[in-house]
């Protein structure tokens, strides 16, 4: 059977919510699972770096695309001293907080390794889902229910 290029390789699903993970952490929460694993050097295949990414978002009935405005983005590229490599991109421009997600990617993708990973990072995973309850909470307070009545002529 050949594969279809549209569906994602099985784990993609999985390695792209570690990389959203580590990109809502924070970089002391990085910095605390790094040092809860065993890390081998890491080398830069890219220097942390900083640009601009134009974000786009969606309005009206039709949800046609509009311009938001430029964000700032960085992102890594690193390789283990084991061979294995890394990339991370967020939101922001703490340099150093890129490396250590891209790190942190490196290390989940080795089988041997993913469940260290994913462990350690249980905790920034759940203050993130804490906080995503929150802002639904505060979101939820806020909705309006509308009920539209028809009227018809007598």
């Amino acid at each position: 059977m050949t594969p279809n290029p549209a569906e994602p390789e099985p784990g993609t699903a999985a390695r792209q919510a570690v990389m959203a993970l580590c990109a809502d952490a924070s970089r002391q929460e990085l910095q605390a699972v790094l040092a809860r694993l065993d890390v081998p050097p890491a080398e830069d295949l890219r220097a942390p770096e900083t640009g601009l990414v134009m974000a786009t978002g969606r309005i009206g009935g039709d949800g046609r695309p509009f311009h938001v405005g430029e964000v700032s983005v960085t992102r890594a590229a690193i390789r283990l001293a084991d061979g294995a490599t890394g990339f991370a991109y967020h939101l922001g421009r703490d340099r150093t907080k890129a490396r250590l997600a891209a790190i942190l990617d490196a290390l989940w993708q080795e089988p041997a390794r993913r469940t260290g990973v994913e462990a350690a990072l249980a905790e920034a995973a759940a203050r993130a889902e804490a906080e995503r309850r929150q802002a639904a909470r505060r979101t939820a307070a806020t909705r309006v229910e509308f009920l539209t009545v028809a009227r018809g002529e007598d």
